[in-house]
């Protein structure tokens, strides 16, 4: 994965997280509830064009956010598959940090460093995450 994508994820990855769990629990939620009918009312024709679209609008609008969950899933994964990476005590933190939703200049307040230190730290965990 390149860095620039690398560094992306790492500042999207906290609404990430979030959002895996949100459309996971959306998509286990299946709230399909039909009405069965009996006798001559279930020989009448219906007009279901209607409800077959809205239907399969639905299915289309589910497929979507599927796709993305598993994009979503794929980029969390690929920065946790390499945490292990990132030994040093200063990187651990400011990557913990990044990960917890923490902007640079909270990080900078935080952690008592200049705003230019976090970014020189960061483009090294950004390098040591994509295996320069």
């Amino acid at each position: 994965m390149n860095k620039h994508k690398i560094y992306k994820i790492l500042k999207d990855y906290h609404w990430k997280v979030k959002e895996i769990k949100r459309i996971d629990n959306f998509l286990e939620d299946t709230d399909f509830k039909g009405v069965a009918q009996y006798g001559t009312e279930a020989a009448m024709p219906t007009g279901q064009g209607v409800v077959s679209k809205a239907l399969e609008n639905e299915i289309l609008r589910r497929s979507k956010k599927s796709e993305r969950l598993m994009e979503y899933i794929k980029e969390v994964n690929y920065i946790n598959e390499r945490l292990h990476l990132v030994s040093d005590d200063k990187q651990k933190v400011i990557l913990d940090c990044m990960l917890d939703g923490m902007s640079i200049t909270g990080i900078s307040k935080h952690m008592g460093f200049s705003r230019p230190y976090v970014h020189k730290i960061q483009d090294s965990i950004v390098n040591t995450l994509a295996g320069d």
